[in-house]
Protein backbone atom coordinates (compact mmCIF):
# COMPACT_ATOMS: atom_id res chain seq x y z
CA UNK A 1 0.00 0.00 0.00
CA UNK A 2 2.95 2.33 0.86
CA UNK A 3 4.21 1.92 -2.09
CA UNK A 4 1.25 2.76 -4.32
CA UNK A 5 0.90 5.51 -3.00
CA UNK A 6 4.21 6.56 -3.25
CA UNK A 7 3.95 5.90 -6.83
CA UNK A 8 0.83 7.84 -7.28
CA UNK A 9 2.27 10.76 -5.48
CA UNK A 10 5.68 10.51 -7.41
CA UNK A 11 3.19 10.53 -10.46
CA UNK A 12 1.25 13.16 -9.49
CA UNK A 13 4.44 15.15 -8.83
CA UNK A 14 5.58 14.53 -11.84
CA UNK A 15 2.75 15.61 -13.66
CA UNK A 16 2.59 18.83 -11.88
CA UNK A 17 6.33 19.81 -12.80
CA UNK A 18 5.79 19.28 -16.23
CA UNK A 19 2.20 21.45 -16.40
CA UNK A 20 3.29 24.78 -17.15
CA UNK A 21 0.90 27.45 -18.62
CA UNK A 22 0.89 27.27 -22.48
CA UNK A 23 -0.37 30.73 -23.20
CA UNK A 24 0.11 34.04 -22.40
CA UNK A 25 -1.56 37.20 -22.79
CA UNK A 26 0.39 40.81 -22.82
CA UNK A 27 -0.14 44.59 -22.69
CA UNK A 28 2.41 46.86 -24.05
CA UNK A 29 1.63 49.08 -20.90
CA UNK A 30 5.03 51.87 -22.57
CA UNK A 31 3.14 52.72 -25.17
CA UNK A 32 -0.49 52.98 -24.02
CA UNK A 33 1.08 55.60 -21.31
CA UNK A 34 3.28 57.11 -24.16
CA UNK A 35 1.61 56.93 -27.51
CA UNK A 36 -2.27 56.56 -26.36
CA UNK A 37 -1.91 53.60 -28.37
CA UNK A 38 -3.33 50.02 -27.32
CA UNK A 39 -1.09 47.13 -28.29
CA UNK A 40 -2.53 43.82 -27.01
CA UNK A 41 -0.80 40.69 -27.68
CA UNK A 42 -1.33 36.84 -27.46
CA UNK A 43 1.53 34.35 -27.31
CA UNK A 44 1.75 30.03 -27.34
CA UNK A 45 4.57 28.54 -26.35
CA UNK A 46 5.74 25.33 -28.29
CA UNK A 47 8.14 24.39 -26.48
CA UNK A 48 10.84 25.47 -23.59
CA UNK A 49 12.19 28.10 -25.56
CA UNK A 50 10.26 28.95 -28.53
CA UNK A 51 6.70 30.56 -29.12
CA UNK A 52 4.31 31.76 -31.51
CA UNK A 53 2.65 34.88 -30.90
CA UNK A 54 -0.26 37.90 -32.73
CA UNK A 55 -0.29 41.59 -31.48
CA UNK A 56 -3.14 43.50 -32.02
CA UNK A 57 -2.68 47.49 -32.34
CA UNK A 58 -5.10 50.02 -32.30
CA UNK A 59 -3.97 53.55 -32.98
CA UNK A 60 -0.72 52.35 -34.58
CA UNK A 61 1.87 54.77 -35.35
CA UNK A 62 5.21 55.18 -36.90
CA UNK A 63 7.82 55.03 -34.66
CA UNK A 64 7.28 57.73 -32.38
CA UNK A 65 5.95 60.56 -34.56
CA UNK A 66 3.81 62.87 -32.64
CA UNK A 67 0.31 63.95 -33.25
CA UNK A 68 -0.97 67.67 -32.76
CA UNK A 69 -4.71 69.02 -33.61
CA UNK A 70 -3.84 72.71 -33.79
CA UNK A 71 -4.35 74.16 -37.01
CA UNK A 72 -1.04 74.54 -39.59
CA UNK A 73 0.50 71.87 -37.43
CA UNK A 74 -2.17 69.26 -37.51
CA UNK A 75 -1.08 65.59 -37.70
CA UNK A 76 -3.18 62.67 -36.70
CA UNK A 77 -2.77 58.47 -36.93
CA UNK A 78 -5.82 56.99 -37.99
CA UNK A 79 -3.61 53.73 -38.80
CA UNK A 80 -4.37 50.18 -36.93
CA UNK A 81 -2.10 46.85 -37.38
CA UNK A 82 -1.86 43.27 -37.04
CA UNK A 83 1.35 41.24 -36.39
CA UNK A 84 2.77 37.84 -35.98
CA UNK A 85 6.08 36.86 -34.78
CA UNK A 86 7.91 33.63 -33.71
CA UNK A 87 10.08 34.18 -30.43
CA UNK A 88 13.88 32.12 -29.77
CA UNK A 89 13.91 32.68 -25.91
CA UNK A 90 17.75 32.09 -24.89
CA UNK A 91 19.55 31.63 -21.10
CA UNK A 92 16.29 31.54 -18.91
CA UNK A 93 16.15 29.86 -15.53
CA UNK A 94 15.94 26.33 -15.10
CA UNK A 95 12.33 25.28 -14.81
CA UNK A 96 11.06 28.60 -16.06
CA UNK A 97 10.21 28.05 -19.70
CA UNK A 98 10.34 30.79 -22.31
CA UNK A 99 12.33 33.38 -20.28
CA UNK A 100 15.38 35.11 -20.21
CA UNK A 101 16.98 37.48 -23.58
CA UNK A 102 14.71 36.56 -26.90
CA UNK A 103 14.87 37.36 -30.87
CA UNK A 104 11.73 37.76 -32.73
CA UNK A 105 11.39 38.28 -36.03
CA UNK A 106 8.16 39.62 -37.21
CA UNK A 107 6.03 40.13 -39.79
CA UNK A 108 2.94 43.38 -39.51
CA UNK A 109 0.70 44.85 -41.69
CA UNK A 110 -0.53 48.33 -40.99
CA UNK A 111 -3.19 50.10 -42.68
CA UNK A 112 -5.12 53.37 -42.08
CA UNK A 113 -3.85 56.53 -42.98
CA UNK A 114 -2.02 59.62 -42.15
CA UNK A 115 -3.35 63.13 -42.35
CA UNK A 116 -0.93 66.35 -41.67
CA UNK A 117 -1.33 69.76 -42.61
CA UNK A 118 0.71 71.21 -45.49
CA UNK A 119 1.44 75.52 -45.88
CA UNK A 120 0.20 76.06 -49.88
CA UNK A 121 0.72 79.79 -48.75
CA UNK A 122 1.74 82.25 -46.29
CA UNK A 123 -0.64 80.83 -43.18
CA UNK A 124 -2.67 79.13 -45.71
CA UNK A 125 -2.57 74.87 -45.08
CA UNK A 126 -4.03 72.46 -47.00
CA UNK A 127 -5.11 69.08 -45.34
CA UNK A 128 -3.06 65.87 -46.78
CA UNK A 129 -3.60 62.50 -46.57
CA UNK A 130 -0.73 59.62 -46.79
CA UNK A 131 -2.13 55.73 -47.01
CA UNK A 132 -0.44 53.98 -44.19
CA UNK A 133 -0.72 50.55 -46.10
CA UNK A 134 2.34 48.74 -45.33
CA UNK A 135 3.86 45.26 -44.96
CA UNK A 136 6.56 45.55 -42.32
CA UNK A 137 9.43 42.65 -42.05
CA UNK A 138 11.28 43.10 -39.01
CA UNK A 139 13.17 41.43 -35.81
CA UNK A 140 12.92 42.23 -32.22
CA UNK A 141 15.02 41.58 -29.12
CA UNK A 142 14.05 41.71 -25.68
CA UNK A 143 14.17 40.24 -21.42
CA UNK A 144 11.06 38.46 -20.28
CA UNK A 145 10.83 38.14 -16.73
CA UNK A 146 8.68 35.53 -15.29
CA UNK A 147 7.15 35.24 -12.01
CA UNK A 148 5.84 32.02 -10.44
CA UNK A 149 5.21 30.95 -14.41
CA UNK A 150 2.13 33.44 -14.39
CA UNK A 151 3.48 36.94 -14.22
CA UNK A 152 5.90 38.57 -16.84
CA UNK A 153 7.44 41.75 -17.53
CA UNK A 154 9.55 42.31 -21.06
CA UNK A 155 11.49 45.35 -22.21
CA UNK A 156 12.14 45.38 -25.64
CA UNK A 157 13.05 46.71 -28.89
CA UNK A 158 12.12 46.28 -32.73
CA UNK A 159 13.18 47.11 -36.50
CA UNK A 160 11.46 46.97 -39.14
CA UNK A 161 11.38 47.88 -42.89
CA UNK A 162 8.63 49.50 -44.57
CA UNK A 163 7.11 47.79 -47.49
CA UNK A 164 5.50 51.00 -49.04
CA UNK A 165 6.95 53.87 -50.65
CA UNK A 166 4.34 56.34 -50.38
CA UNK A 167 5.35 55.40 -45.93
CA UNK A 168 9.14 55.76 -46.87
CA UNK A 169 8.59 59.07 -48.92
CA UNK A 170 6.72 60.46 -45.93
CA UNK A 171 8.83 59.44 -43.01
CA UNK A 172 11.45 56.52 -44.03
CA UNK A 173 11.37 53.34 -44.91
CA UNK A 174 12.83 51.43 -41.60
CA UNK A 175 11.55 52.62 -38.33
CA UNK A 176 11.80 51.35 -34.60
CA UNK A 177 9.70 50.65 -31.55
CA UNK A 178 10.40 49.83 -28.12
CA UNK A 179 8.42 48.78 -25.14
CA UNK A 180 7.50 47.20 -22.16
CA UNK A 181 5.06 44.59 -22.11
CA UNK A 182 3.48 43.19 -19.19
CA UNK A 183 1.98 39.65 -18.96
CA UNK A 184 -0.33 36.95 -17.31
CA UNK A 185 0.68 33.62 -18.61
CA UNK A 186 -2.43 30.80 -18.39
Amino acid sequence: MKRLLLAVCALVGTANAQSQALNEVELNIFNTIVNQSVEIGYEHFIDQDQSVGVDLLINDRFSYYGQNKKEGKFKQFNTNAIAVNYSFYFGGKEGEHASGFYAQPFLKYRFGDYEHDVEIAKSVYQRQTVDMNAFILGVGAGYKLVKNDAFTVSPFVNIGRNFSQEVSDEFMGVELNAGINIGYRF
